[in-house]
């Protein structure tokens, strides 16, 4: 099938309506699984986290107390600035619901897709470690640079024996033209999300990775090769539980034939398991020889996908076009004095506002708002009535945040500095 959308993570990605993306890409709606999650983040409660592939897996794992992880990070490729925070709240959430946590600077891929200068990259890698750790980031968590991390850099010459060029190409748009570091930035992507499951960093476990939907070609490749690296493939078949060796290997099948429980027959390249429904129980054996046998054991990973931010001048936030953004490093004074002159989604006239109502769904004030500087519910529920019903008008919402907005980057700022010291509880010398 021909897919309408495309998901570009190096271009302009503009999605007017998320719902394509259940039945196009196959990711599944968040709503659905909301009610399970517990103390949900304020962006799965807003439904600004509007899709997930296989959440339910890291919430069976909070839920019981089993290791779960989260993996996410910037290419550092421009200013830190709100949409990047998204992703920030995202990760620190998760490592407060227990989450083994890894933050990744893509250094390598901006070297390779934007040309940016490996001293470049560092300088404005640091700024997105000093606002993540500003957030909130505690030192259990793992931050690193791609071009430092060796495990990452194995790993994606590992991975590279399961992808080929045309699926990459399919899915990435490559061509002749495209060069060979731009095309090994991907697997080194798909490194970062596998590797927190090796046994260095206590072995499988469902790794979520929280992303804004241009992302979602790395989630794709990254699962069909996590499958793809498995020794073993378990299945559900009509009357017993099939598991069917990638390639055969003798000793590992009878291992798993003796740890199971129930009916067992060993073929030459599969093992059948009869009177025993436990498939869960059953998988996590297999995975338990398959790593004792050189094998890695992997959970395809999970993911969420956030909506996009606006930009504050109306269409895509982009860090190309400055009033449009509001980076996390400029002056309170700078930024408040954008948010008031925002697009927002009010009405020419007063008098027409307070007849027929505003539109908060194509306010960038309003997302301003909801996204980032309003944290009670109630608050922002009165707000976009107020808004809809002609009670409130653009100039109370505008002076609203940029006082909101002057308070927060004053004391992220200070948060920053105070990060900046407390860089070697992270293990950086950056």
């Amino acid at each position: 099938m021909k897919r309408k959308t495309k998901l570009d993570p190096w271009g302009t990605v503009n999605i007017k309506d998320y719902s394509k993306l259940f039945d196009e890409f196959g990711i599944s709606p968040f709503e659905d699984i909301l009610p399970d999650v517990p103390n949900p983040h304020k962006y799965m409660r807003r439904h600004i986290i509007f899709g997930h592939r296989d959440y339910h897996h890291i919430l069976d794992a909070m839920k019981s107390g089993a290791p779960f992880a989260v993996m996410s990070g910037f290419m550092p490729s421009g200013r830190v600035h709100l949409g990047h925070k998204m992703v920030m709240d995202e990760i620190i959430w998760h490592q407060q619901m227990g989450a083994q946590t890894f933050f990744a600077v893509a250094d390598m891929e901006a070297h390779s897709v934007r040309k940016i200068s490996w001293k470049d990259c560092a300088e404005i890698g640091k700024d997105y470690v000093l606002s993540l750790i500003a957030l909130g980031f505690q030192p259990d968590g793992r931050i690193y640079f791609q071009s430092k991390c060796p495990v990452v850099r194995d790993l994606a010459f590992e991975l590279g024996v399961e992808a080929n060029l045309s699926e990459l190409s399919a899915i990435y748009g490559f061509s002749g033209e495209t060069h060979i570091s731009h095309i090994l930035s991907t697997l080194v992507q798909s490194a970062d999300i596998l590797h927190p499951q090796l046994t260095e960093f206590s072995g499988p476990k469902p790794v979520v990775i929280p992303v804004g939907a241009d992302q979602d070609p790395h989630i794709r490749i990254t699962r069909d090769i996590a499958n793809r690296m498995r020794m073993f493939k378990v299945e559900a078949r009509k009357g017993h539980i099939s598991i069917r060796a990638k390639t055969a290997n003798k000793a590992a099948m009878h291992e798993i034939a003796g740890r199971v429980d129930g009916k067992v027959k060993v073929y030459a390249e599969h093992v059948d398991v009869y009177e025993n429904g436990d498939i869960d129980k059953i998988a996590s054996i297999v995975r338990e020889v398959e790593i004792e046998y050189g094998g890695y054991g992997f959970y395809p990973p999970t993911s969420t996908y956030h909506r996009f931010m606006s930009g504050l001048t109306g269409g895509k936030m982009s860090s190309t076009i400055p009033d449009s953004i509001v980076a996390l490093t400029e002056s309170p004074k700078t930024a408040a004095a954008k948010v008031k002159k925002a697009k927002t989604g009010g009405k020419v006239t007063l008098t027409e506002q307070r007849r027929s109502g505003g539109e908060p769904q194509n306010c960038t004030v309003y997302e301003l708002l909801l996204f980032h500087l309003l944290e009670d519910d109630e608050h922002i529920a009165e707000v976009y009535n107020e808004c809809r019903e002609g009670r409130r008008t653009c100039g109370k919402c505008k002076a609203l945040a940029a006082e909101l907005m002057a308070k927060f980057l004053k004391e992220h700022q200070d948060g920053r500095e105070s990060a900046r010291e407390r860089l070697g509880e992270f293990g950086l010398k950056i």
